[in-house]
């Protein structure tokens, strides 16, 4: 484990941090350690254990509105890696991405309208829209949320994490 969550001062989940990083936010008293794990660092003079999640003391503004780009990655992480018609969980060669409504109908290329599908459901649906081909969506597409950064962060999510992302489901997942 070589991330640290960071909170804000309010608890909200800001961002994922090295372990390294976290140290000197600790040792500069600018954040405070919430969750540490096991293992201790060690230092001629000191021990301090490994944090996992830090908390900043002053709050730190977050902008409303969160430009993540819009890429086949971005969709499967904000999906979960899941078809959003049957919601199997594949590999990302396993799974491609759908226009709700097919670009032949006059649908766009946004977050609203790009889902995560495997190829079999892509291949059912075609170029029909959900409604006309019979299948059902598992949840609203949409732009993703704030808290999407510590999602997109190439990082393996620490199982004491979930209380800190409530809306996120990282259970046993590499978000790699």
């Amino acid at each position: 484990m070589n991330s640290v969550l960071v909170l804000n001062a309010t608890y909200e989940p800001l961002n994922v941090v090295s372990v390294q990083r976290a140290i000197v936010l600790l040792l500069k008293d600018k954040a405070e350690l919430v969750e540490a794990a096991e293992s201790r660092l060690h230092s001629i003079n000191t021990s301090i254990p490994v944090p996992l999640v830090i908390r900043l003391v002053y709050y730190v503004r977050v902008p409303h509105k969160l430009n993540v780009p819009l890429t086949r990655r971005t969709v499967m992480l904000r999906d979960n890696y899941s078809c959003q018609y049957c919601g199997a969980q594949l590999a990302k060669s396993d799974l491609t991405i759908d226009h709700v409504v097919p670009r032949v109908r006059g649908g766009e290329t946004t977050w609203e309208n790009v889902v995560c599908a495997c190829k079999q459901c892509n291949l059912r649906k075609g170029s029909k829209t959900p409604e006309q081909a019979g299948m059902r969506l598992r949840s609203t597409p949409g732009r993703p949320k704030y808290l999407a950064l510590v999602w997109l962060s190439n990082v393996h999510a620490h199982e004491v994490w979930h209380k800190y992302l409530p809306d996120l489901d990282i259970s046993e997942q590499s978000l790699s």
